[in-house]
């Protein structure tokens, strides 16, 4: 399958679902993805529940939303766009209002005026519409402001319902793994949410076919924060242990320059191979802080979770003008775009998974001296390549390959492969 055929797939299937934390538009979402890989696994969290300092909001779902003016038309339309609804209103049955009640519950752009915003209220009870600077002005001139508005809202929010996570395993020969993950929880935006998707769908497609994985990979599709926050909480202590890194893909749908936001450390081996994979394609990318992050990197580099992530995109979120709103369609995104994208995060994971991630076996400083690794006589400058082989081993935890270790101990290559050899026949190193 092409970068063509998952373009398409996007264009047809999963842009105009009504996407948002919980709800059908995720299920349906989920379902196609599924449809797509062949299999998934489907991670439920009920309503309600408390992961760390979060609870999992009520689910919530959409049948319909309009208003009416003073000659029964409507004027504002869920249906024609889903972008007119704030994400998460609160019902409304046939509701009466006047124009300055209305009006403020009317959000634009009023330095875009043609554009429709995205908004959402997940936290705080609230209705609301949304709808272009443009039409607002229209309205306010056609209008007068005894003329009332009747807003239908036809939501419902289920305490006993549930939000949904896809997870997608392809087991390596090690169980350490490089995890990749974008979320599903933007309505009918394209290169901020679904541009992720089909790139993390590209990959999947890709690295499943391939045999003797070296190591795993781990690909997961969930609503942004609370999403990445109840996935943490649930598989928390097998993430620490065997992630030595990974991507978070979002915006990566537009010919704009090649981006990334490094993991909190910047030392991770999803931060050099990123670098690597960006040098071997002859891409000059920008480089954000990580002062400078907004999306799912937050949660999986935050303490106590400290997992390496990094985050890639081309444009970064809240910095182009089409962002968070109905500008930022499908006929937004590009396919040579989208597949430049893929073929850097698919040459960083090779990358990734070429190199070797030496793992000490044993706790602490082994004895050396049982094992003929030290000089039962201790005379000066004799213990050289025994300090070296101690260096090594104090380096070597899953996240360092061969290289980073060279650097740290301060000796080449080429003396480096030989403590690894040494390390390896005495048994206090796996890879």
């Amino acid at each position: 399958m092409s970068t063509k055929y998952f373009y398409n797939l996007g264009k047809k299937k999963l842009f105009p679902i009504c996407r948002s934390l919980t709800g059908k538009g995720n299920e349906k979402t989920l379902s196609i993805i599924k449809k797509t890989l062949g299999k998934l696994k489907i991670i439920k969290f009920r309503s309600g529940k408390k992961v760390y300092d979060w609870k999992i909001p009520n689910e919530w779902n959409v049948k319909d939303a309009y208003v009416l003016d003073k000659f029964n038309k409507k004027i504002i339309d869920f249906k024609k766009n889903n972008l007119h609804l704030v994400g998460y209103s609160s019902p409304q049955k046939n509701n009466l209002v006047e124009k300055r009640k209305f009006f403020q519950h009317l959000h634009t752009l009023p330095d875009q005026i043609h554009a429709i915003p995205y908004v959402t209220s997940y936290y705080k009870k609230y209705w609301g519409f949304c709808i272009s600077e443009k039409t607002k002005k229209l309205f306010n001139a056609k209008y007068k402001s005894k003329d009332k508005f009747k807003i239908l809202i036809n939501t419902k929010f289920n305490k006993k319902g549930k939000m949904l996570v896809g997870e997608y395993f392809i087991k390596g020969e090690s169980p350490q793994e490089i995890l990749i993950s974008t979320y599903i929880c933007h309505p009918s935006l394209a290169n901020d949410n679904l541009s992720g998707i089909l790139v993390a769908l590209n990959l999947v497609k890709h690295f499943k076919k391939i045999k003797n994985l070296k190591k795993s990979l781990r690909f997961v599709f969930l609503p942004e924060t609370i999403g990445s926050i109840a996935y943490l909480n649930k598989n928390l202590n097998l993430l620490k242990k065997n992630v030595i890194g990974g991507y978070n893909l979002t915006c990566l749908g537009i010919s704009s320059q090649h981006s990334y936001i490094p993991s909190k450390y910047k030392n991770s081996p999803s931060d050099f191979a990123l670098k690597e994979s960006y040098k071997k394609l002859k891409i000059k990318p920008k480089k954000y802080s990580f002062l400078e992050r907004g999306s799912d990197e937050r949660q999986y580099n935050s303490p106590g979770i400290d997992l390496p992530i990094t985050t890639v995109f081309r444009s970064k979120f809240a910095t182009f003008k089409e962002y968070h709103t109905s500008m930022d369609n499908f006929e937004f995104l590009s396919s040579k775009a989208l597949d430049d994208s893929y073929k850097v995060i698919k040459k960083s994971i090779e990358i990734i998974l070429a190199k070797k991630y030496p793992k000490s076996k044993v706790l602490g400083e082994p004895f050396m001296s049982k094992r003929g690794m030290y000089p039962t006589i201790s005379k000066k400058n004799n213990v050289y390549l025994s300090s070296k082989l101690l260096d090594f081993l104090q380096y070597s935890d899953g996240k360092n390959d061969l290289k980073s270790i060279s650097k740290l101990i301060k000796l080449n290559l080429d003396e480096t492969q030989k403590c690894l050899k040494i390390l390896i026949k005495n048994n206090l190193i796996e890879i």
